[in-house]
């Protein structure tokens, strides 16, 4: 089995576990431009030729306008209609000096969210679909216990409190590196401009520390998500647009 058809089996596996995909859903993918999010689109758009469940998927791309990085939108719209997936550009910003404790990252992640979510629900869209893959719920779950004194982590599935839209992570047991491999092999393009401020999270330390774990122990990731997913998940926060986690993941 090649990479591509262990991603596809692991994506209808969580789709089907975890009840992502019903009858007259209407999906926005939120499109960064990266591997992640491109290969969640790609996977969407081909599930949505089969008959059942029957749905629509669309993507949002969101500049942030005073962040210097860049993505290529020429290519972000070329990608979507070689998929027949309408693309949506949207624009957002913020002013730092409004909340001096949250770093860039925070302020960037939270716009971002409160701009798809705004949209999504304003064009009738019932879920919003974000491209975190397994790497990404764990060292959620690996930040949340050293810094946050909890073991809450992302969840596959999250219904808004006060929205009348659900978070799906289709992605939710596929390995990053999976991903990474099948995005070199389709050629998706990377970001013309990287975010300059991506390496300096504390996700990175935590993705470091994941991998010494599974050098440690080649099965380590299969025993954390049980330890975190083996009874029903907690009940969703509140409608933060952070989300369950408190560091910004990108996509």
């Amino acid at each position: 089995m090649n990479e591509e058809e262990r991603i596809q089996r692991r994506f209808n596996k969580a789709c089907v576990q975890y009840g992502l995909l019903q009858d007259g859903d209407r999906i926005l993918v939120a499109l960064s431009g990266g591997k992640d999010s491109l290969e969640l689109c790609r996977l969407l758009a081909r599930r949505s030729r089969i008959f059942k469940p029957s749905f629509s998927v669309e993507a949002a791309h969101v500049v942030m306008d005073n962040i210097p990085y860049e993505t290529d939108r020429s290519y972000l719209q070329s990608f979507c209609d070689d998929l027949k997936v309408p693309l949506h550009i949207l624009h957002s910003g913020f002013d730092e000096s409004t909340d001096r404790r949250k770093t860039r990252c925070f302020l960037c992640s939270w716009n971002r969210r409160k701009t798809l979510f705004s949209f999504a629900v304003e064009h009738g869209f019932n879920k919003l679909a974000l491209g975190h893959h397994q790497d990404d719920f764990l060292t959620t779950w690996l930040m949340n216990i050293t810094y946050e004194g909890n073991a809450s982590s992302m969840r596959p599935l999250m219904q808004m409190e006060h929205y009348p839209l659900q978070i799906i992570r289709p992605l939710c047991l596929v390995q990053e590196e999976w991903i990474r491999n099948v995005a070199e092999e389709q050629g998706f393009a990377k970001q013309k401009v990287p975010c300059p401020y991506e390496e300096a999270t504390r996700r990175k330390d935590m993705n470091d520390i994941l991998l010494q774990l599974e050098q440690l122990n080649p099965e380590a990731r299969y025993s954390m998500w049980k330890a975190i997913y083996s009874k029903r998940p907690p009940k969703a926060p509140s409608n933060s647009p952070k989300g369950e986690d408190s560091y910004p993941i990108g996509g």
